[in-house]
């Protein structure tokens, strides 16, 4: 398997070389050369690790079996996730099913490709004989943070720094990071929102100057955010294993489609539900779930994306973004993967902040995509109407696409699988409000009040971390990024 850039202005790559430059240098984003089709075998199967290596090995053809097996095994076993079979799977009623996805070490789905991606990375190097230092740049709003920053702490031949906007988080996301330990890590806030964060590694990353500069020091530039095909790949297995286990459990027939519904920001876990599709799985629609920062909503319901719009701070802070880099490879796709047809587009949302699609590719997302957004009263009614149905306790982000489902599901249809992304102990002042009305402003006395309340133990992610000592507490500007990063860098090659 060949990977190609978005912008067609890249030679072919193999799938280790895509995976260390993390995106197109001058440009665009890596997707692979052809989608290859699923194994109808792979829907029958009992275990999240051999379905893993169905999907994986297509896709990393450079990667020989026994490494893609290591890596997985390394990533996916009980020390690093505590359900059984990495994922589980409850009923919400109305043929509605949630697709927990946070059992990992930080609480998020973001663990899930983050456990994966440094033993990708590791391999990688390897196989392409690649010597240097790899830094690591990652822009987060809120969950990727932490979740990259566990994966490759103290990872040998590699560093990682993480961003995040400052204020713009929940205060467990930022004592996760600010407390994480390692030789090799680093965290700043940044004074921005997460669209200038995001923005701001990508021009790290086209900066040719500084690419030169940290050549000479033996150091390569590399993201762990999802416009990294090797974030985005493992992301599909969790949407064929959760259908696999609806036929296990006698909810679906094999064959039968399904509906999937995604809280939706940077739309990579959504595209990546796309591809599961695109390889054969069988998906009927993709409900795309965002809360007040409502703009994907409004880009396919009027085929117009326009970032000319209030930013809003909301419950689900890792949803609070208005500019979404998957996006591109989704147009990428649906319009047949043709580049001049794209290219008007993203010229014009660089200069203008605004692109509008053809009839055409409108006609084309309107088959496919169903959007939906959820305000913050909608929000919280959700958490506890959830919780009053069914006993079980959700996120403010999973709650986003709960509710939108609930709008979108029908009485007779496909069994419709929401992700659930997050512990709702990560945001428990807030889903304590929703269900019991009482204020506690005390973060970590509500994860106590809703471990009680709920009858959960707390998520081994956030136990203790009020008492953890605070390592990472520096604050930059946008303009101060670039020196920050060189800074650490330097550091790295002063300890090598």
């Amino acid at each position: 398997m060949r990977y190609i850039g978005t912008h067609a202005n890249q030679p072919f790559v193999s799938a280790s070389e895509a995976i260390l430059l993390g995106m197109v240098p001058r440009g665009g984003l890596f997707v692979p050369e052809f989608i290859p089709r699923l194994d109808p075998e792979t829907l029958v199967l009992t275990n999240y690790l051999e379905t893993a290596r169905r999907i994986m090995t297509p896709y990393f053809t450079d990667f020989a079996p026994e490494i893609i097996d290591s890596c997985l095994h390394q990533a996916y076993n009980s020390e690093s996730f505590h359900a059984s079979d990495i994922i589980d799977l409850k009923p919400l009623g109305r043929r509605r099913f949630l697709l927990e996805l946070y059992h990992g070490p930080t609480a998020a789905f973001k663990d899930i490709a983050l456990q994966l991606m440094p033993y990708l990375t590791t391999a990688a190097k390897a196989l392409t004989g690649d010597k240097t230092h790899t830094l690591i740049l990652v822009a987060t709003s809120g969950d990727t943070g932490k979740a990259a920053l566990e994966g490759y702490k103290n990872v040998e031949g590699i560093s990682i720094v993480v961003v995040y906007p400052h204020g713009g988080v929940s205060e467990v996301q930022r004592l996760q990071m600010a407390t994480t330990d390692g030789t090799n890590t680093k965290v700043f806030a940044v004074r921005g929102n997460f669209d200038d964060c995001q923005t701001g590694v990508k021009a790290l990353f086209l900066d040719s100057i500084l690419r030169d500069y940290l050549a000479e020091q033996s150091i390569k530039l590399s993201t762990g955010n999802s416009i990294n095909w090797g974030r985005l790949a493992p992301q599909i297995v969790y949407y064929v294993r959760a259908y696999a286990i609806l036929i296990a459990r006698g909810k679906i027939l094999p064959g039968e489609e399904v509906d999937l519904c995604v809280p939706t920001g940077n739309f990579g876990n959504i595209l990546a539900g796309w591809y599961a599709r695109a390889m054969g799985l069988p998906v009927r629609r993709l409900i795309c779930s965002s809360n007040r920062n409502n703009i994907l909503t409004d880009f396919f319901r009027t085929g117009v994306y326009d970032t000319h719009r209030e930013f809003h701070r909301t419950s689900s802070p890792s949803m609070d973004i208005l500019i979404s880099s998957n996006l591109e490879r989704f147009l990428f796709e649906i319009v047949g993967r043709d580049v001049e047809r794209i290219k008007p587009w993203f010229i014009d949302r660089f200069r203008s902040g605004r692109f509008e699609v053809d009839a055409e590719t409108k006609l084309a997302m309107d088959a496919l995509i169903v959007p939906g957004w959820a305000d913050e009263s909608r929000v919280f009614a959700e958490i506890r109407q959830v919780y009053e149905e069914t006993g079980l306790v959700i996120d403010p982000h999973t709650a986003v696409a709960s509710a939108v489902s609930r709008d979108k599901s029908e009485d007779v249809g496909p069994a419709t699988i929401i992700a659930s992304t997050a512990s709702s102990f990560k945001f428990a002042g807030d889903v304590l409000a929703a269900i019991t009305s009482e204020t506690e402003p005390d973060e970590f006395r509500a994860i106590e009040r809703l471990s009680a309340f709920s009858g959960e133990p707390v998520h081994r992610a956030v136990r203790g971390l009020e008492h953890r000592p605070v390592l990472h507490n520096g604050v930059l500007t946008i303009s101060q990024m670039r020196e920050a990063v060189i800074g650490f860098a330097e550091s790295v090659n002063a300890r090598t």
